[in-house]
């Protein structure tokens, strides 16, 4: 497992977030999950 620290957009809003992920995980399924966690906390 490691941490990954990814930048996203979300409501015109950058947020940085941490991911935390299988070392084999590809860069597309990190930016995923932490597009998920963003939309999760942010949503209204």
């Amino acid at each position: 497992m490691i941490q990954v620290n990814v930048t996203v957009q979300f409501s015109d809003r950058y947020y940085h977030t941490n991911v935390i992920t299988h070392r084999d995980s590809t860069e597309e399924e990190i930016f995923q999950l932490a597009l998920n966690q963003v939309q999760q906390q942010w949503r209204v």
